[in-house]
């Protein structure tokens, strides 16, 4: 993942011995980096299991897991001196750690690695949640609308920070601008000023984007005029790229009424920043109270995280990286950046849940961004539904 130095699991197994039990049957999971580095975990079928439960008892409870609750909730078959042993290998490659005040053993960011790349299960949304998708989702507007709905629906439907980034616009093209007349004033003696008319500038994409301004134009434009400008821009943008239509607005010369020409300049450089804005990347974001009310899986302070959530060329950053990320989880097309996975962008101490959706043939993407100890099972399921929903939605618009 560019020049982060971010880990990568193979999965590899065999049978140490013909007569072994089916339960020490070994795995090898190889961890190799962009750098010239290697490490090699070896752990038993048991041994998996041990830390399958151990990372999904610690995520329900936030208590450190002993051998003796695994012993008492899960139907191992074994002593708890067993699980120990078992307890004691998973810590030796360190995938579990004891942590100062306990006993118990919670999972290392190694272990959350090796949980949700083989072992986390996708548990299917429930038929209420499903509706919930298709009914908050269903009754969306506009491309924004659309997005502000998303995110918060993953941030209800996790419990964590949910973020969408808009489509990437490079493909997109004009559709349509639109000007409304939204008054005049008069230059009566109560206007000190000279006569104005304010117009909403209005640009749509091919994709759903809508980008409004509020423009005070001089001089009186009545709805005649307007429409006339209207036309103008409209034969002069039109199925047209966002740069290509950057370009044909600079180069926009107006041949009319020279009573328009400081008008028509102001419409021109309105209509640029539009066009400049839905050519810029950006994110949508909902549900960072999530983050203080998990504040006691962060060490120290919550805070540092939350003013890290507030770049967001930090976080489309780490999106782009995990769009070529390779550790996608298998066929259900979720990328998971964990814990120290995460140092380079100041989130050592979260996990980051993506997927992809499609507008238009515009890729982006949109995840939940939290602390280690989440529901991953759960968050990825979430995660993967939105994003289907969503690409079918705009797919239909």
């Amino acid at each position: 993942m560019g020049t982060s130095s971010q880990p990568r699991y193979d999965w590899h197994s065999f049978i140490a011995s013909a007569s072994a039990p089916e339960l020490l049957r070994t795995r090898i999971i190889r961890i190799t980096r962009s750098q010239p580095e290697e490490a090699i975990v070896v752990v038993s079928d048991r041994g998996l299991d041990v830390l399958r439960v151990i990372v999904q008892d610690y995520v329900a409870s936030r208590e450190p897991v002993g051998s003796k609750s695994i012993v008492d909730r899960h139907a191992f078959g074994v002593s708890a001196a067993t699980i120990r042993n078992d307890m004691a290998l998973l810590e030796e490659e360190e995938l579990i750690a004891a942590p100062h005040t306990s006993s118990g053993r919670i999972p290392t960011d190694k272990g959350y690695r090796v949980f949700v790349d083989h072992l986390a299960d996708l548990r299917p949304l429930t038929p209420a949640q499903r509706q919930a998708i298709e009914t908050f989702l269903g009754h969306s507007g506009d491309l924004d609308d659309v997005l502000a709905r998303s995110v918060r629906l993953l941030s209800q439907l996790t419990h964590q920070v949910a973020l969408v980034q808009y489509p990437s616009l490079s493909r997109a093209k004009v559709r349509h601008i639109e000007f409304v007349l939204l008054g005049t004033s008069d230059g009566s003696a109560e206007s000190t000023g000279p006569v104005q008319t304010r117009i909403l500038s209005v640009l749509i994409t091919d994709s759903g984007g809508v980008e409004q301004r509020v423009v005070d134009l001089p001089g009186r434009i009545d709805e005649i005029t307007l429409g006339e400008l209207r036309a103008r821009f409209n034969t002069a943008a039109v199925g047209l790229s966002m740069g290509e239509a950057a370009t044909a607005l600079a180069a926009f010369v107006w041949i009319g009424s020279p009573e328009l020409t400081d008008a028509v300049h102001l419409i021109t450089a309105t209509l640029g920043e539009q066009v400049g804005a839905n050519r810029q990347d950006k994110l949508v974001m909902a549900g960072a109270a999530n983050l203080v009310r998990t504040e006691e899986d962060f060490q120290g302070s919550v805070y540092p995280v939350l003013e890290a959530i507030e770049e967001q060329v930090v976080l489309l950053r780490l999106f782009g990286e995990m769009a070529t990320d390779q550790r996608v989880s298998g066929s259900r097309g979720v990328s998971v950046s964990i814990g120290r996975e995460n140092a380079p962008f100041g989130l050592a101490e979260t996990s980051v849940l993506s997927s992809g959706y499609t507008s238009h043939g515009n890729l982006a993407r949109l995840g939940v961004l939290g602390p280690t100890r989440m529901d991953y099972s759960n968050n990825m399921a979430a995660v993967r539904a939105v994003a289907r929903y969503l690409s079918r939605l705009l797919g239909e618009n």
